[in-house]
């Protein structure tokens, strides 16, 4: 190899912080003579495993090198045997497999959790969960230009209007004037509700924001730790940011007339508020709305190495390699259907005109996605017919394989639904009982079975697929209207909400359980590229900065179905 590759290598290996000897850098140069269309994706994953030897020395020498090597060429050697057909560019990831990573607010920047995460956590696993999503969105908004503290002219202050830095509610005593707090939602006896960080609490005056259209009085505090969590709404004044105005369209942030956010607020979300704390020790909230969303790209670039998504780290070659073969995959087709109604003579009727009608196309869809409910009963403690169910999987096993072209060239993927059978309602849900599917397998043996809810990557597309009634429980928890000023839509007040509090359920605990320890398992940071919400409400489809939304609907109820073409994010609402 020439100077260049020798380089090359030598640079690579430094900015991981390992020195190479002569016969090691021989030893690297004979491997990647190998990859030779393929050199830095295979010089990077000799790289990766390297991190994860344990060195005497960062001097590395021959055996160093080769014992890595060796182990490369091995499992490379082993994917070789694997028959063609099994290759796919599509993985499905368990929800209880995806990585978690936490933030550490001295070093400011993430790190892995490679402690162990047991189902049943103790009090300080629900504590950290509500510290964790705080900090989450505000690393997110520091880095924000236009919640950033001025560098250069400090004369800049609130009351000019040029910066809204976030305070810390602590700094707020003493201290007069508008400023910008963060903090989350809770309530902690009826009507009050409490606005808290991480450093302190205070009690929110919200009567300006709602008399204007329930004239009623609401004032929320704000605790500490311990001590719930945060809420605030806006009063009709107008802020003096001037620059609020044209920032609007970017982030979705505040409405035209600077009053609350397009999206729901219930308790538990993370929200942001502009006021100004009075003498009573009350902050007196003139407006309030979501923490800006970030651009996916940006949230990439700073967490290079980490593997937030959990389908395999990609360095920058790969991700473009990858992209262009997404973009030429035109025949990849995703068919999504939620509420598949086992016991329902009619839902069964409608699912067999579905799969002939595809089993006839020249190009069957690669992947069809099944959802629940799979009864038309929760299958809870009064459930008593488990039999029945299970030689219902049975006999929708053996549908599926009477049609060939879709059993041999499709995959089929299965998500509970929130009714169907499992451990607990918390969230995340398992994946449905080998009790219940073993018959299905039996005609269906390369059938996935996955969590609720779980991920797809299909090349370098992260696609996260959520089954959960969400509409209906956020229209019940919103402690306020949504604003109207931008939409109407519910559906896209749904997917703002989501979007900007980076997590799929922002509910409280006693509306919708969590698994605390597993709560990592529903961010959504990076915000991914299409978010599926399968939901009994109406069939929709929202494009939100960057992200596609859609909701399924429900095929038990309304005929609805979804065909999703990866290559392009084409979503294509379709009905029987």
């Amino acid at each position: 190899m020439g100077v260049r590759t020798k380089k090359k290598v030598f640079t690579k290996f430094k900015l991981r912080g390992y020195t190479l000897k002569l016969d090691a850098l021989e030893e690297t140069l004979s491997f990647l003579s190998r990859y030779e269309d393929e050199e830095d994706m295979a010089l990077e994953l000799l790289l990766d495993e390297i991190d994860k030897e344990s060195l005497k020395s960062s001097i590395l020498d021959k055996d160093s090198v080769h014992k890595v090597i060796s182990l490369l060429l091995e499992a490379a050697a082993a994917v070789e045997q694997i028959p063609s057909s099994s290759k796919s560019p599509l993985r499905v990831i368990d929800a209880f497999l995806v990585p978690k990573f936490c933030f550490d607010s001295i070093k400011k920047s993430f790190y892995e959790y490679t402690g162990k995460l047991p189902i049943h956590g103790d009090a300080s696993a629900k504590a950290g969960l509500y510290r964790d999503r705080y900090q989450l969105l505000l690393q997110r908004i520091s880095r924000d230009p236009n919640f950033s503290k001025p560098a250069f002219d400090p004369s800049l202050t609130y009351s000019t209007g040029s910066s809204c830095e976030i305070s810390p509610i602590q700094s707020l005593i003493g201290h007069t004037g508008r400023r910008w707090i963060m903090g989350s939602i809770s309530q902690l006896e009826d009507g009050h509700f409490y606005l808290e960080d991480l450093t302190a609490a205070v009690e929110v005056d919200l009567s300006n924001a709602i008399s204007l259209k329930q004239q009623q009085y609401v004032v929320l505090f704000v605790f500490f730790y311990e001590r719930c969590v945060f809420v605030f709404w806006e009063s009709n004044r107008r802020m003096n940011c001037p620059f609020l105005h044209e920032r609007n369209e970017k982030y979705g942030f505040f409405d035209t007339q600077y009053r609350i956010h397009s999206g729901f607020f219930v308790e538990n979300t993370i929200i942001v508020a502009e006021g100004e704390l009075l003498t009573s020790g009350i902050f007196q909230v003139s407006t309030c709305g979501f923490p800006p969303l970030e651009d996916r790209d940006a949230s990439l670039a700073l967490l290079v190495g980490f593997d937030f998504f959990g389908g395999g780290f990609l360095s920058a070659e790969d991700t473009v390699r990858l992209q262009g073969l997404e973009k030429n995959a035109v025949n990849e087709m995703f068919i999504i259907l939620s509420d598949i109604w086992l016991d329902n003579e009619e839902t069964m009727e409608k699912l067999a005109t579905v799969l002939d009608g595809y089993e006839n196309v020249e190009v069957v869809p690669s992947l069809f996605v099944l959802m629940g409910n799979f009864c038309s009963r929760p299958c809870n403690l009064a459930f008593n017919s488990y039999a029945n169910l299970r030689s219902q999987f049975g006999k929708l096993g053996e549908m599926i394989a009477a049609h060939p072209k879709l059993k041999a060239q499709s995959r089929f993927l299965f998500i509970p639904g929130p009714d169907d059978a499992g451990p607990s309602t918390a969230l995340p849900r398992c994946a449905l009982p080998k009790y219940l599917t073993e018959e299905l397998r039996n005609h269906l043996p390369d059938a996935i079975f996955s969590s609720n809810p779980c991920r797809i990557k299909f090349y370098a597309q992260e696609i996260v697929l959520f089954r959960q009634d969400l509409l209906y429980r956020m229209r019940r928890s919103s402690l306020i209207p949504p604003s109207s000023e931008k939409t109407n839509d519910p559906f896209e007040h749904l997917v703002a909400t989501i979007t900007h509090q980076s997590h799929l359920c922002p509910l409280p605990l006693t509306v919708q359980p969590i698994i605390w320890n597993y709560d990592h398992c529903l961010r959504l940071y990076p915000t991914p590229h299409t978010i599926v919400l399968a939901d009994r409400s109406e069939q929709k489809l929202f494009k939100y900065l960057g992200t596609t939304c859609f909701n399924t609907g429900s095929f038990a109820h309304d005929n609805t179905f979804v065909a999703y073409r990866p290559c392009t994010q084409e979503v294509e609402l379709c009905a029987l």
